[in-house]
């Protein structure tokens, strides 16, 4: 029978284990695991730093940000698309499509600059209104609907134009994008509230809650009672909405509007969510992770833009370290479901 002395030193024993249980390889090897992203990030930023003395700059470093602004808006509305279990391709061709028209408003109506924004929101939500309806209510599969709106507004882009770019804009249509409140610039203000926006909103509310049960399962979260519809025309709505606003930014960065704006976001907006670790099946990803993906993105097009690397061979590389980046997220998974 164990002693009294030998019962009463056996938590000590257990408790002085812990620490050391705490710092083995395992428990390390566990936390590379979960944070595998935060891994390639910070190796990605190292090789940058070591090969370019302008990368570590605080200029350089506010660069990313500005050029990570826009694109992040629609990363943030192609999360909650993906979360779904849906994919919304007509985000690029949004863009261009809000900023022909809010460049297009700026011009005929110059001493009302604030109709640009509304304008560009209300291409945005027309937009995602009718993916939302199409996906949800008619039932057309989110890949075909969204890229039917893919080619619907890049022509729309092109024939308010009359097929070319819309220049000559008052100087004020640049204050979208060029002024600056508490030292950062709007768009990147913009930013950094909807990422602490919508992971509030998707952590903490029912809103977030119901995304999340219609992505993990769509019939169980109607049995549960989840409109689920109503859901699905929210987050492509959402998206346009986004998309819109994004489309403004870009157009007032350079004070004009150009038809093939935006050409390409929407694979680096998908590129970003999945690199952030959700799944494209539904159900899975975090804002943060979302947020971590384009900064990988944005980092690397700037890393590679400092040391001069051709455009094909850029592509060439941000191929490459996508899909390394997934594959390890994919691997880090599996490891964590053991």
């Amino acid at each position: 029978m164990p002693t009294p002395n030998s019962t009463r030193t056996a938590p000590a024993a257990t408790a002085e284990a812990s620490p050391r249980a705490g710092l083995s390889w395992p428990w390390v090897q566990n936390l590379l695991i979960r944070n595998a992203m935060v891994v390639v990030m910070l190796f990605v930023i190292a090789f940058f730093l070591y090969r370019s003395a302008r990368f570590g700059t605080t200029d350089n470093m506010v660069t990313i940000l500005i050029a990570a602004a826009p694109f992040a808006l629609i990363a943030l509305g192609q999360t909650l698309v993906i979360l779904t279990g849906g994919i919304d391709l007509s985000v690029g061709s949004v863009i261009a499509a809000s900023a022909m028209a809010s460049a297009l408003t700026a011009k005929n109506y110059p001493d009302q600059l604030w109709l640009a924004l509304v304008v560009a929101v209300l291409v945005g939500f027309v937009a995602g209104a009718i993916n939302g309806i199409v996906v949800s209510w008619i039932n057309v599969p989110p890949f075909i609907a969204t890229l039917g709106m893919l080619t619907l507004a890049s022509g729309a882009a092109y024939v308010i134009g009359d097929g070319a770019p819309i220049n000559g804009l008052p100087a004020g249509f640049g204050s979208f994008a060029n002024t600056e409140v508490l030292g950062l610039k709007i768009p990147v203000l913009l930013m950094i509230i909807c990422i602490i926006g919508f992971a509030v909103l998707m952590k903490r509310t029912a809103y977030g809650m119901r995304v999340y049960a219609v992505g993990g399962n769509r019939l169980a979260a109607e049995i549960a009672g989840i409109k689920t519809r109503r859901t699905l025309f929210s987050v492509y709505t959402i998206s346009g909405v986004l998309a819109g606003i994004s489309g403004l930014m870009l157009a007032s960065r350079v004070i004009s509007g150009a038809p093939n704006l935006g050409a390409g976001y929407e694979l680096d907006a998908i590129a970003a969510v999945v690199i952030g670790g959700a799944s494209l099946l539904g159900g899975r990803g975090t804002v943060w992770g979302t947020a971590l993906g384009l900064l990988l993105i944005q980092t690397l097009n700037n890393g590679l833009d400092l040391l001069i690397v051709p455009a094909y061979w850029q592509d060439v590389i941000k191929g490459v370290l996508i899909v390394a980046a997934v594959a390890v997220d994919v691997w880090a998974n599996k490891r964590r479901e053991k």
